[in-house]
């Protein structure tokens, strides 16, 4: 009865959530009023209407409130997040083009800018926690069935078990083959056929969801499965066999009228790439300030030193394995003049100058590239650019080597905090470097590259494979 009731009372969460944002947005403005003093005239009080019809208005076309029960945290936070800033961008521009900016107190609009998204977001973790805890005892469970015993359809039963937080409840697996051409099962059991599964879901309403597991030359099965499924009310999932390939931010997108999938894609488009640009021109301007006096310092000793340019240009491979040039304080007596003579700096270098050894050691001959970074063409995190030669002997002996230019090169990455950076003697070092940037691109997140960028400052500078 209990778990009834819950499920009751889960159908209006869509509701619900309107109701407390809306009751989060006026009771900080509110606040915020008081806090300063200031009277809720009828100007305040058109600010408020204007800010609820917004933000109800781009919450549904954003689809704020659909089900976050399988979506990260952080997917939820950023679309939140980005709803309040359409909502503050439309109120300033409104006051701007209307001429009433300067009737309003702009401290007590500050305080209620910032701290609406922060308290939206803290009620919605809190809440989102606590339906993690009651779906974790059994409360808010939807039943699911996964038909076709397959490595990908056992892949997501370990995954349905392991994440009980999501409050599903995997009833069993069905198919129509015998038991000695099925893949191991391990505690999971069949328990019908294709077509008794589908005649369970039909007279069972309960069962809310639908796996078909089966490979991708199964395709007239699929579609028989799809068309009896149709007179059911349960939402249906195809879990094709993509295991065999090595996923990488796969989307749908559409051509015309006509749905594609992308296998190998990148993780900065949209929003992500706003959010990864503005990181790199915020970032790479306060960083590339604080060290424009010390890189002055540099290119002086270099100059004085040793006979050559400061800077030294390399042609590398930028996103989308596009040609770019990177710039590098120079540490070598000579510069490189042929693209395809371009050998790795090793231990005792004869080339490397007393100025350049320095530099390369504590990775400060790296600093003029925070320029590339203002310029577009790097990133101040992502795969390290490698020389286009480099990149033409490796992607020839490494599977998906050049999967590694999706993101912008960086002037840090998840590899070289790790550990794999400087020369690679061996193909086993380049596999080592190309699997962290891989994983880098697939783990992708503001919080991960503020992590490697927090790291970068305590062991990423000075490394045993760095001369």
């Amino acid at each position: 009865m209990s778990n009834g009731l819950f499920n009751s009372i889960q159908s209006s969460f869509s509701a619900l959530y309107r109701i407390v944002d809306l009751i989060v947005i006026s009771t900080l403005y509110l606040l915020a009023l008081y806090s300063q003093d200031v009277p809720l005239d009828t100007q305040y009080q058109l600010v408020l209407v204007i800010c609820l019809s917004c933000w109800l208005f781009f919450s549904q076309t954003l689809d704020l409130y659909r089900s976050w029960r399988t979506s990260s945290s952080l997917t939820m936070i950023s679309y939140t997040t980005f709803t309040w800033m359409i909502c503050c961008t439309i109120l300033i521009t409104l006051a701007y083009f209307t001429k009433t900016g300067s009737y309003y107190s702009r401290l007590t609009i500050g305080i209620w800018f910032l701290s609406t998204p922060f308290s939206l977001i803290l009620w919605r973790i809190f809440f989102r926690k606590l339906l993690f805890h009651f779906r974790k005892s059994g409360k808010n469970a939807k039943s699911v069935i996964i038909i076709g015993a397959t490595p990908s359809g056992v892949k997501l039963a370990e995954q349905i078990i392991n994440n009980s937080h999501l409050g599903l409840r995997l009833l069993g697996f069905f198919d129509d083959r015998p038991k000695e051409r099925l893949p191991a099962l391990g505690e999971h059991s069949i328990i019908g056929t294709i077509d008794q599964g589908i005649s369970l879901v039909k007279s069972n309403p309960d069962i809310s969801q639908v796996f078909i597991a089966m490979p991708m030359k199964a395709e007239a099965r699929i579609t028989d499965i799809l068309n009896r499924c149709s007179d059911t009310t349960a939402t249906v999932h195809i879990i094709p066999d993509f295991f065999i390939y090595n996923l990488m931010h796969a989307r749908w997108q559409h051509i015309g009228n006509m749905q594609t999938l992308s296998i190998f894609d990148s993780p900065f488009d949209g929003f992500n790439l706003t959010i990864k640009r503005a990181e790199d021109l915020i970032l790479g301007t306060i960083i590339l300030s604080l060290i424009a006096i010390p890189m002055c310092f540099i290119a002086l000793a270099i100059k004085i030193t040793s006979k050559g340019p400061v800077i030294f240009k390399q042609k590398r491979y930028g996103l989308d394995g596009k040609e770019i040039k990177i710039y590098k304080f120079r540490s070598m007596a000579l510069v490189h003049k042929k693209v395809d003579q371009v050998v790795q700096a090793t231990k005792y270098d004869a080339r490397i100058t007393p100025i350049g050894a320095i530099l390369r050691r504590t990775s400060l001959d790296e600093l003029p590239q925070f320029i590339n970074v203002l310029q577009g063409n790097m990133s101040i995190v992502g795969p390290r650019p490698h020389a286009v030669i480099h990149n033409e002997e490796y992607r020839k002996l490494i599977d998906g080597y050049m999967l590694r230019h999706k993101a912008k090169p960086g002037i840090t990455g998840w590899a070289q905090i790790n550990g794999w950076r400087g020369e690679t003697d061996t193909l086993e070092k380049m596999e080592k470097r190309i699997e962290f940037d891989l994983t880098y691109i697939h783990r992708w997140s503001l919080l991960f590259d503020l992590k490697i960028i927090v790291l970068t400052v305590f062991r990423g500078f000075i490394n045993k494979n760095a001369y």
